[in-house]
Formats: C-alpha cells, structure tokens, sequence
C-alpha cells in the first residue's frame, strides 16, 4: 500500500510512524498548507513527495490511500474527494463535525466499494477486544447494565501542561475556537468503548452537559471558557439495557482513564484503561457467589493502523467504519438537543 499522510500537525507524526513499521506500507506523501511544517515534517519521516494541497497529491495520483489528520472540520471535504478519486481513506476521529456530514461521508464511502475506517484508538486496547469476546460469547448472559467513564484531570493538574497560560489547551475550552468541549473531544471515544464493549448500539439517549467558571469572567485573553467540561448521559440500548456514559476534565488524580463495567445475569467484566497500563477484570461461574473478581492476562492485538494496511491488502472491510463513526456522531449531536431541551431522544 501506498500512503499519503493528509495534514501534517497534530497525530500526523504518529500515523506515519505507526504505518512506515507495516510491512508492504510505504509513506510516499506528505500534504499540508504549510510549507516549513510539510518540509520538517517529510524530512523526519523520511517521505518523499509534498503537497500544498490535495487536488495537487491527486493530480499527481501515485498512491492507494490516504490517512487523513487534518482539523475536524476539513475531514468531510477532503474524505470525499479522496474516496471519489478511488483512494482508501483512514481518517482521524471524529469523522465529521456533525452527524449529516458523517453521513454524507459514509453514503460517498459505501457507493465506492473503497475500505473506509476511522482512527478510534482504543479498539487498540487489547482489554477492550478481550471483554467484547467474553460479552458476545455470552459467558456474561444478556448484559443488562453498563457504566462507562472518561475521567481527565487537565483542569486541576500542571501535568499534561498550563491550561491557563498555553494555548493549546485554551482553545479546547473556548467554543469560538472549534471547540465542542469534551463531549466533543472525547465523547466519541467513550462512546465507543461502551458500545463496542458491551456489543450493543445505542437506541435512546439523555444527556446534562455542564461548563463551570473557571477564571473571572470566564474568559482568558482570546478565550471564552464557555466549552463544557463534564457531561453525563444516560442510555437505552438496543437489547433493553441500560447505560451511564459519563467525562470530566476535573477527575482529580486519574490524569487520563477509560472504564467500562457490563453486567449481564450471569456476569460481568471490567475494563480499565489508563495512561500507565491496562486491566481486564471478570467474574464468571463460581465467582458470582462470593462477589470474587479475577484480573485476565491478555496478549496485544493489531493495531487500527495495522487492520486498515490488511483491509486495502485484502479488500475486506474492517471496523471501525466511517459508518460506526456516523452513528457515534450522532448521539453526540443528539447529547446537546438533549441537554438544551430537556428530553431523551431516539438514536436509531
């Protein structure tokens, strides 16, 4: 496979990195609107060819696929273009910036024939891959409940860096910046690591977003701190099951942590992933008599880069697919109709 690396900021250095390890990958593009910055970044990844642009990378057309890391916004244009000029696209999360682009996106993909996936990182975790095994094998029986978090402590930690004082962090809290706050940074993750987890869809959802004050005024500068910082979120999922989904960036102490719990009427299992490792954690059998919970060795699995290099490879579809990532978005968008008026809608 040929790769194009599309925008060169951010996550771009690790998809390069991360694909130029593939056996049969070769990164033979880099595109990007600034020069200095596709020139440095080209340069430390050894990729050949630039691009100011990608009708320019298109024009020239020697490439099978692109990895798109470009600012959400650009997602939509750029995914488009790429797949009607029959290149396979491997795109950042979120894949829109709302749910009728996402889907737009998707109904371009699928008319195509072309493999079409979306960077969700943590189907990386192999806990994660692990307890959806379990879950679906019906060791757990039917899952009835489920509990999900995301807990950040950017807000009351230096550690990640000064919120206050460095800008990007500041344009994160500020919607005039792009920002959705974290509903919208990290809301898809958590949304997919419940969904995906416990096997099941999200049929209903109700969801209370909150912005706290944060500086005098709420604002720094530029900056009008008016993102939110926490959301909670109730679900119906499609089986009947109920979930809570909730993410802060003021979870004192848990820096940067995943967490799912399912329960079924025959058992459950836990996931927790964090900065500093991983943990899978059941209770089957005999065990749900005394309430005992083992914790499960697992071995790695591929990573997403590596199952997008197999599906152009084979031609087989692999998740998670721009149609998944449409889905998410879609409770995402619903989560703030939800929230401004009160009531629980339907996501399906």
């Amino acid at each position: 496979m040929r790769l194009l690396v599309l925008g060169t900021g951010g996550m771009a250095a690790h998809h390069a990195t991360h694909f130029a390890q593939i056996d049969g990958v070769s990164v033979v593009g880099g595109v990007d609107v600034d020069p200095n910055r596709l020139a440095k970044f080209n340069a430390t990844h050894n990729i050949p060819n630039g691009f100011a642009s990608l009708d320019a990378a298109l024009q020239w057309g020697q490439f099978d696929a692109i990895t798109n890391v470009t600012p959400d916004s650009i997602h939509h244009p750029t995914s488009i273009a790429a797949l009607k000029a029959g290149k396979h696209v491997f795109c950042e999360k979120p894949l829109a910036t709302d749910a009728q682009k996402a889907f737009e996106m998707v109904d371009v993909a699928e008319t195509s024939g072309l493999i079409n996936m979306v960077n969700l990182t943590y189907r990386n975790v192999a806990q994660l891959q692990k307890a959806r095994e379990i879950v679906l094998s019906g060791q757990i029986g039917a899952v009835k409940h489920v509990e999900a978090s995301y807990l950040q402590s950017w807000l009351v930690s230096k550690a990640w860096g000064d919120w206050r004082t460095e800008s990007q962090w500041l344009w994160r809290l500020s919607k005039k910046h792009g920002s959705n706050g974290v509903l919208g940074d990290i809301g898809v993750h958590i949304l997919d690591f419940a969904s995906f987890g416990s096997g099941l869809e999200i049929d209903h959802v109700f969801a209370r977003l909150k912005t706290f004050d944060k500086a005098p005024g709420n604002k720094i500068g530029e900056y009008d701190l008016d993102a939110n910082d926490s959301f909670t979120m109730a679900v119906d999922f499609d089986n009947g099951a109920l979930g809570v989904i909730h993410a802060s960036r003021w979870a004192t102490g848990h820096m940067n942590e995943l967490r799912l719990r399912v329960y079924g009427e025959k058992g459950g299992v836990e996931v927790q992933h964090r900065h500093d490792g991983s943990r899978l954690r059941v209770c089957l059998g005999e065990d749900v008599e005394s309430g005992a919970w083992q914790e499960v060795d697992v071995p790695t699995v591929p990573t997403n880069y590596q199952r997008f290099a197999e599906a152009v490879r084979t031609g087989t579809m692999q998740e998670p697919s721009f149609r998944h990532a449409a889905n998410l978005q879609k409770v995402l968008d619903l989560a703030q109709v939800t929230d401004r008026e009160r009531r629980e809608m339907a996501a399906r």
